[in-house]
């Protein structure tokens, strides 16, 4: 008898789907299942395309929101502490008056993954331009930009599972090989 794989990624989803992970990280065939998903990475891999892409999904969305001062790949978070990105939101006082920035920040592994996959953590960190907590009304709003938001959240959590129990990138660019070390 096989000795069973900790998924810390997945610990929130059901016992039965845990098992399901588990067995397809151990037969190999994980990787092979997300690849057959999600064929091709995004082609977003600069802090300024990648800006461009969260406008467009907040002006299509949440126009009337809070605006964003930054949006950026960030090479020094840590997938065990923030897994998709973070939103970092300061205030500053001017004359009196509070001013609020908010910014998204983005791991840098996302630069080489599928849309699909950037496009769920954009729509989970706007989402906290109108709702900081995760409640029922942050998950509704995060459905209402990203109907496949829940699928999407578990394929990302199943990747970072499969890079966690040493399985290799899967949409690393030949010619991006020095952002594998971001």
């Amino acid at each position: 008898m096989s000795t069973p794989v900790l998924l810390p990624y997945l610990q929130s989803y059901s016992t039965s789907l845990q098992q399901q992970a588990g067995s397809l990280l151990q037969s190999g065939k994980l990787g092979q299942w997300l690849l057959q998903r999600h064929p091709q990475a995004h082609q977003m891999r600069s802090d300024k395309a990648l800006h461009a892409y969260v406008m467009g999904l907040k002006g299509e969305h949440m126009r009337n929101s809070a605006g964003l001062a930054k949006v950026v790949y960030d090479s020094k978070l840590q997938l065990v502490y923030q897994a998709l990105g973070i939103h970092v939101r300061t205030g500053k006082n001017h004359g009196g008056k509070t001013q609020s920035r908010h910014e998204i920040r983005i791991g840098s592994l996302f630069k080489h993954a599928p849309e699909s996959f950037l496009r769920m953590i954009a729509v989970h960190e706007l989402a906290h331009l109108r709702e900081s907590d995760h409640n029922k009304a942050f998950y509704q709003l995060c459905e209402y930009m990203e109907p496949s938001y829940h699928q999407l959240e578990l394929e990302v959590r199943l990747y970072l599972t499969w890079l966690d129990q040493g399985g290799h990138r899967l949409w690393q660019v030949a010619g991006d090989a020095a952002d594998a070390a971001s």
